[in-house]
């Protein structure tokens, strides 16, 4: 029994010597954190994703050429001008329509009707083409203020990824392995390794 108490006691006196041997690694990392935020805000700037979101909604663009990503701004300029330029084509066309009924609902001759009073376009026609341009019109200015919501996600979203470390050692490798035993009925299967 004295034996056994003896073995116990220098199995935990050993253990325990080895415990307060390691480092805290979690104190470390903490210390280096906190240094780069206060002192010299070299890795992690906490408040890059809010500039850079906030220059993107002033100016889009402005964003991405915050982050330094200056190939992204020339995208997001022509992106913001195609719904922009379809706004605009399909607004006027709109009005052009919409006078033309409103001269004709009038009494009055409008651009579509010749100098004999016939008529090139009939009044369901002009209905027709108020709406479907009207619908064009509110779905480019939707498109383009997603569009626009978007670049701004996009800036602040990419602000925090570059905060990341992103070294070689974290990739991804795959490779097929072939079992001898199994090659007339092959297998698939997926496997992870990782170390740290």
């Amino acid at each position: 029994m004295f034996f056994k108490k003896n073995i116990c006691v220098l199995i935990l006196s050993i253990l325990s010597f080895h415990l307060y041997s390691q480092k805290d690694s979690t104190k470390v990392k903490n210390e280096k954190v906190e240094k780069n935020l206060f002192v010299q805000e070299g890795l992690y700037k906490p408040l890059a994703p809010a500039k850079a979101a906030f220059y993107s909604a002033i100016f889009p663009g402005l964003g991405q050429i915050y982050n330094k990503k200056y190939w992204k701004a020339p995208i997001v300029w022509a992106a913001l001008a195609i719904p922009t330029y379809y706004y605009q084509t399909n607004n006027s066309e709109y009005k052009r329509f919409r006078t033309a009924f409103r001269l004709r609902e009038a009494g009055f001759q409008d651009e579509f009707t010749l100098d004999d009073g016939s008529t090139t376009v009939s009044d369901t026609t002009l209905e027709r083409a108020q709406k479907q341009l009207r619908e064009n019109r509110d779905l480019s200015l939707l498109s383009g203020v997603i569009l626009y919501v978007l670049q701004i996600v996009e800036a602040s979203v990419n602000a925090h990824l570059l905060q990341f470390n992103t070294d070689d050692n974290l990739s991804l490798k795959p490779t097929f392995i072939m079992d001898p035993m199994l090659f007339d009925a092959p297998k698939v299967g997926l496997t992870f390794k990782y170390t740290f």
